[in-house]
């Protein structure tokens, strides 16, 4: 696998806690079995046949996902899984695609929530079909209005137990007004305009959903990213990486990749 100039970090890549007790990664709770290919823009990073991490499928061959999915990986071997709703069952057109680059935005770190977004490039141009298709995302940069009913889809754990489902679970989160969410009971001014919050009163995204989009009237807002060490806590509203103030960057990896 080759690294990208603006990637050449280790490669970390597990979803867990992070090693910053204050900067917890990556948090469904309280959610749903999603039906079956109904989010066909959806991606499991894996890292040695293990699901890791979320994305979605931006073009035929870019997936879009959160740079704190490279902590930990120890140097395992990433590939992604497109057109897939079950991890381990046979599926007609599920895919395991090796990756050809890993580009982290130059401003994402390991100890702060800054910049949080990855661009992962496949070694292969993806078919597109029913089960295989691209998420648009928000260009226009404005802020999704309070109260807004999004969703969050991914096979992150469904309990704080750790339980890990195999098949694609979703849940509707309602958008927090960054003013509250900087709310000393909240997050304490730590909320900056490249992110926004949603709503983590026992539903919420959890550790394995990272990366996977905030989808908000059929178009992606965001990229999760952090939120409480335990996953429904109405006090940590989930925080997510807002992608509009990137699009910029996103275009110009794309055409210098072309």
């Amino acid at each position: 696998m080759k690294m990208g100039p603006s990637s050449v970090w280790p490669l970390i890549a597990f979803l867990g806690i992070s090693s910053c007790a204050a900067r917890p990664r990556g948090r469904i709770l309280g959610g749903r079995e999603a039906p079956p290919h109904q989010r066909p823009y959806m991606v499991s990073l894996q890292v040695d046949g293990k699901h890791i991490c979320g994305g979605l499928l931006i073009t035929d061959q870019w997936v879009l996902s959160a740079a704190h999915c490279l902590e930990d990986a120890d140097n395992g071997t990433f590939q992604a899984l497109v057109g897939a709703h079950s991890l381990s069952a046979p599926e007609p057109n599920k895919r395991l695609i090796a990756v050809r680059q890993l580009i982290r935005h130059p401003g994402s770190s390991r100890d702060t929530n800054f910049d949080d977004l990855l661009l992962v490039q496949l070694e292969e141009h993806v078919p597109l079909g029913p089960d295989v298709q691209l998420l648009n995302y928000q260009r226009e940069d404005r802020e999704v209005p309070a109260g807004t009913r999004c969703e969050v889809a991914g096979w992150g754990i469904t309990s704080n137990s750790g339980r890990r489902p195999d098949k694609l679970h979703a849940v509707e989160l309602g958008i927090i007004s960054r003013t509250e969410c900087n709310l000393r009971k909240h997050h304490d001014g730590s909320v900056t305009e490249k992110m926004m919050c949603a709503e983590s009163r026992k539903k919420d995204s959890c550790k394995g959903d990272s990366g996977g989009p905030l989808v908000c009237n059929g178009i992606a807002e965001g990229i999760v990213a952090t939120g409480s060490r335990i996953c429904g806590n109405w006090k940590k509203p989930g925080i997510y990486t807002r992608i509009p103030p990137y699009v910029d960057w996103i275009t110009g990896v794309l055409a210098s990749s072309n």
